[in-house]
């Protein structure tokens, strides 16, 4: 049995890493060390340093969790310090590979609860299989509503995401959610950049509501691009709704998966004579060319969140900036655990 990941400190991981870029606005200074047995935050091997970031914000100890693998991949979890009637707090994006962090993710929940942990809350700052949310196609799965139940059955008492996928997805689960949104700390990032003659940009319509919504913040114009989806991860750009010429675009969406849309929407917007293109988004999954189809854009910047770690590749890659959102995932789990509102966070 080989160890993947022990709870021993990542100082000297994260130092390697690209450091986000924490916004003074929305962050606030770590609270105090202090010793809550009745509090506890741990992770998968996900996002370890955002587990760290998040745990330095409030004062907490990273919990001690055995996670390692078989010779052949197999996932084993060993929880290593007492939980019996704690309020436990899991964070662990489902990134890539999804299946192996999910599995992660449900081993430690089950361990938890038969731990005799009080509760539960899988904090999930990208949650996998969120675009397979209905039945496009003859005899498919919905993919997300059974990721949702392998959740509550394996025991999760509520759940925590980061801009999810759609709104609708809340519904999938029948334990409480909480929703939140990267959009503080990207508004308060580009408000300070002073882009003249902004205008915000959905990339497609259903990213209209978000988008209105940040260019609102912003007090910037609105303006949507048509594309046609031709295939799985390939779109082709019609046209651009919206006056563009002569400003400074901002792309907006929650995810950049191998960036073709967001290139070709950038693309469209500078042959509609926008003058500067930036992008931003919350999850930069960035699979396959993503990093090398960015690099070869004509955007100026994109700007993501540290919900998923950045591949070695995309660390390299100057025009693409890392704000934390560890502030705001630590307020939210210090609100669920104090009980008391979540929707102060929201702007």
């Amino acid at each position: 049995m080989s160890t993947v990941a022990t709870t021993a400190t990542t100082a000297e991981k994260t130092t390697a890493e690209k450091k986000p870029i924490t916004d003074e606005k929305t962050e606030r200074k770590p609270q105090r060390a202090r010793v809550d047995d009745r509090f506890k935050i741990f992770s998968g091997t996900a996002n370890e340093a955002l587990c760290e970031e998040v745990c330095a914000f409030l004062g907490l100890t990273r919990g001690q969790a055995l996670v390692t693998r078989f010779a052949d991949g197999e996932a084993y979890v060993q929880i290593q310090e007492n939980v019996r009637g704690a309020d436990v707090f899991v964070i662990q994006p489902t990134c890539r590979p999804v299946d192996e962090h999910l599995m992660e993710l449900l081993l430690m929940i089950d361990s938890l609860k038969r731990a005799s942990a009080r509760r539960i809350t899988a904090v999930i700052p990208y949650y996998g299989y969120a675009r397979q949310d209905r039945k496009d196609k003859p005899r498919s799965p919905i993919s997300a509503k059974l990721v949702a139940d392998l959740l509550t059955t394996a025991g999760a008492d509520r759940a925590l995401l980061i801009d999810p996928h759609t709104m609708q997805l809340q519904g999938f689960f029948n334990i409480p959610v909480d929703p939140l949104f990267a959009s503080p700390v990207l508004v308060d990032y580009f408000k300070k950049l002073n882009l003249p003659n902004l205008t915000v940009v959905s990339p497609d319509a259903g990213g209209v509501e978000r988008a209105r919504f940040f260019a609102k913040k912003m007090d910037a114009a609105l303006a949507i691009v048509d594309k046609r989806r031709v295939e799985m991860n390939v779109a082709e750009v019609m046209n651009v709704i919206g006056e563009v010429n002569g400003r400074t675009c901002l792309i907006i969406d929650d995810l950049i998966d191998t960036a073709g849309t967001l290139v070709k929407v950038a693309q469209a917007l500078i042959e509609n004579g926008a003058g500067t293109v930036y992008a931003c988004c919350s999850h930069p999954v960035l699979s396959g060319p993503a990093v090398e189809n960015l690099v070869n854009s004509p955007i100026t910047d994109v700007v993501v969140t540290n919900t998923i770690p950045l591949s070695e590749a995309a660390k390299q890659v100057p025009k693409i900036k890392v704000l934390s959102i560890a502030g705001l995932i630590g307020r939210a789990i210090q609100s669920i655990h104090e009980e008391t509102s979540v929707s102060r966070l929201f702007i």
